[in-house]
């Protein structure tokens, strides 16, 4: 059976789609993220609950901030990108609930009145969209370089003092620069992965 996206869209969002290393200074628009973000948000989450929050890190005032929290190489690499994104968790995207699932407006505080609850079901659910948000990221032509080598408790004091948001990944975005891609490392075959019972 053959999928219904062509061939040349499956290679763009996942057989020729790799994580860059290296970016060519060619910006990133805030158009292009508009449209990455208006495709992406469509993702299924549970309740609809759309907790992933992306702060993006354009200015160098904000990128050394955050570079100060990179762990081995992915400091350079987060210096030699167009656009970084902080993607993180909205530990009360709870209040947002009545707006998001209006059908059940109690779902707010009947599920959802416990921190640790949210927390939970919050990083679940953000760390969904942001597997979307990297295949949005290539669908708009651009590399995308996820990256979890940051400490992140100090990026969430840095650039979210409040304790409200709780960063989990950083993605640099932009066209691949030289250089930018290793050699693609094995992936599992299906009989590997997938159980039938």
């Amino acid at each position: 059976m053959s999928l219904a996206l062509d061939t040349a869209a499956q290679d763009l969002l996942f057989r020729e789609a790799q994580t860059a290393n290296t970016f060519t200074d060619e910006p990133v628009t805030d158009e292009q993220i508009q449209a990455i973000y208006d495709l992406v948000k469509f993702g299924p989450t549970a309740f609809n609950q759309s907790p992933l929050r992306i702060t993006l890190v354009r200015s160098e005032e904000a990128r050394q901030r955050l570079v100060d929290h990179a762990m081995g190489a992915n400091g350079p690499k987060t210096l030699s990108a167009p656009l970084t994104a902080i993607l993180s968790v909205d530990l009360d995207f709870h209040e947002k609930l009545p707006q998001l699932f209006p059908h059940a407006p109690g779902i707010k505080d009947s599920f959802f009145s416990e921190a640790a609850v949210r927390e939970v079901a919050g990083t679940q659910n953000a760390t969904l969209q942001a597997g979307y948000f990297i295949v949005g990221v290539r669908a708009a032509g651009l590399a995308a370089g996820p990256m979890t080598g940051f400490d992140f408790t100090g990026v969430d004091k840095e650039f979210f003092g409040d304790g409200k948001q709780k960063s989990f990944l950083v993605v640099n975005i932009g066209k691949p620069g030289a250089d930018a891609f290793s050699p693609r490392s094995p992936r599992l075959d299906f009989d590997e992965a997938v159980a039938s019972i």
